[in-house]
């Protein structure tokens, strides 16, 4: 679904390949709250910021957790949406909020109902 897609991107019309590389604990490596889904979009990469309150908030409403692979479906699904709304290309980093993962996964969960799953993701080598 959203590990590995296409989009157009609405200012410049260029077709952007976007591949999900890793998840990535921000307290480690840069002190946040959060946990950064990094892609490749045509070869660049773009960080995608996802707070752990997120976390802690889907346990509560579902009595569920947020895996790795719905993390970075959910953060492919608003990367796709950032680029389809017209996103400032120049930034290497945008941060969700709680809120916006939370309505993000909703979306992707339930496209992976129509589609019978999530798909697994790829073993990726961080280049």
């Amino acid at each position: 679904m959203y590990e590995d897609f296409r989009v157009t991107d609405r200012w410049t019309g260029e077709e952007l390949h976007c591949q999900w590389k890793a998840n990535i604990v921000a307290i480690a490596t840069r002190h946040a709250d959060a946990v950064d889904v990094r892609f490749d979009v045509n070869g660049r990469a773009m960080w995608i910021a996802m707070p752990c309150l997120a976390w802690v908030e889907q346990k509560k409403r579902s009595g569920k957790v947020i895996t790795d692979g719905l993390a970075a479906q959910t953060a492919g699904h608003y990367l796709k949406a950032l680029v389809e709304e017209g996103y400032d290309a120049s930034r290497e980093m945008y941060a969700m909020s709680t809120d916006e993962v939370l309505a993000h996964l909703d979306a992707v969960v339930a496209e992976a109902g129509e589609k019978h799953g999530l798909p697994t993701l790829p073993i990726s080598q961080m280049a």
